[in-house]
């Protein structure tokens, strides 16, 4: 069946496995504002995929509010790779910070350490200056993170921070009282009930928000008000569509004192732009990038992916509506 040309289902091969995928897929949908990208990772329910869908529906409403800013700094992210191939991946994009991810089931902290080291000798091939900043995706207990994260700090030449070092976010709060390095809350907040108790707990330095996960680019600017802590844009591993609209909220923001984890057009093979957005000097231009006609074609979906996609958007667009319905009594 032909997909509706307001409605396209993409697939685009990763350059490496990263988050235990290899391939990114995905749905755009077109409104009056142009393209959005809805794209729940495949494991999350319809409950969950939520609010990706009306980030998906703000961007093609053309409803983002106006850039402060003309260009965001952002980091490059290293996957659990290799020490050579992540000295190479740090090289390419001009950035000078890294997000490398460490604690990857089946590796062990020597692996880790190795990879910081090559990041960190990448970085100063351009000079000193460079951040390395570690995410842990929740994978430490306290006494892990507190006895691991001096040795991590020595192997990156100082970290700029931890991300998400533990799961609870009780427990985030235990490793930053007892720990030097700032701690980052991602998952604590993207995916908890009541993503204020990182704040009412203190349990972390910085809130790095996703805007798919949390609904959209209006809906991350009142939780940072709200949440009162420096912001790091992250994205959840999307096309330049997706990333253009972190890139919107980065711009909004009043402050931005970090680079953004946005860059992560650099992990697929491909991609639906006519001009991706990839870090040129380690930053991001703002705007929203043109989508290729051609690229859609190549990078469609089969057709049992473009089923799959659809009868799971109409689920979750009615439980949308139920939601929605149930909120104005």
């Amino acid at each position: 069946m032909d997909e509706p040309s307001d409605l396209r289902v993409f697939a685009i091969p990763m350059r490496t496995r990263f988050r235990g995928i290899t391939v990114r897929e995905g749905v755009l949908l077109r409104g009056p504002g142009g393209w959005g990208e809805w794209s729940p990772f495949l494991e999350y329910d319809d409950v969950v995929a939520q609010p990706w869908l009306r980030c998906a529906e703000e961007a093609a409403a053309g409803d983002w509010p106006a850039p402060l800013r003309d260009e965001v700094a952002v980091n490059v992210t290293v996957p659990a790779v290799d020490a050579q191939t992540a000295h190479a991946i740090v090289r390419r994009g001009g950035c000078r910070t890294a997000k490398v991810k460490v604690a990857e089931p089946g590796q062990d902290e020597a692996d880790d350490l190795a990879r910081l080291e090559a990041v960190r000798a990448a970085l100063d091939a351009d000079g000193p200056g460079g951040r390395v900043r570690i995410d842990v995706n929740g994978l430490w207990d306290v006494d892990t993170a507190v006895s691991s994260l001096p040795r991590y700090d020595r192997a990156a030449g100082g970290l700029e921070y931890v991300e998400q070092p533990c799961a609870a976010v009780e427990d985030l709060a235990l490793v930053r009282r007892r720990v030097d390095v700032p701690v980052a809350a991602d998952e604590s907040i993207r995916r908890a009930a009541d993503p204020y108790r990182v704040r009412d707990l203190e349990a972390a330095d910085i809130a790095v928000l996703k805007v798919q996960p949390l609904g959209g680019v209006r809906a991350c600017l009142r939780i940072a008000e709200d949440i009162g802590l420096p912001v790091v844009v992250s994205s959840a591993l999307e096309s330049s569509v997706g990333i253009a609209a972190g890139v919107a909220l980065a711009a909004a923001l009043p402050e931005l004192p970090h680079a953004c984890g946005l860059a992560t057009v650099q992990l697929l093979t491909d991609d639906v732009a006519d001009e991706p957005l990839l870090p040129v000097g380690g930053v991001l231009r703002v705007g929203r990038p043109a989508v290729a006609p051609a690229a859609l074609e190549r990078l469609a979906a089969d057709p049992a992916r473009v089923e799959h996609w659809r009868a799971r958007l109409a689920r979750v667009s009615h439980a949308s509506r139920v939601r929605e319905d149930r909120a104005r009594g």
